[in-house]
């Protein structure tokens, strides 16, 4: 994950206080929504660890292949990860 959990903790909570405070939403139990947006900035974080898992798998399927083009590994990663992140409709 590349933000700390704190960070995300801190997100939340300051998400959930400005829709409060601009009567963009109402909420009886503000800390259990800032738990809920918690939950889900982290799971979605944890979608780009996948997906960045995956692709270091795949990259070293064919790592051979790679260094006999001379192919960029950092290069083919960004290639690889946004192509799939985009057939996923996963927001990077």
């Amino acid at each position: 994950m590349q933000l700390a959990k704190e960070f995300v903790s801190h997100m939340a909570f300051e998400i959930v206080d400005k829709l409060i405070e601009r009567d963009m939403i109402e909420a009886r139990d503000p800390d259990q929504l800032v738990e809920t947006f918690q939950k889900i900035i982290l799971e979605e974080l944890s979608l780009e660890d996948k997906l960045n898992e995956e692709v270091r798998a795949l990259l070293n399927q064919h790592s051979e292949t790679i260094r006999q083009d001379g192919i960029s590994y950092q290069e083919m990663f960004r290639k690889i990860k946004t192509k799939l992140a985009r057939e996923r409709k996963i927001v990077l």
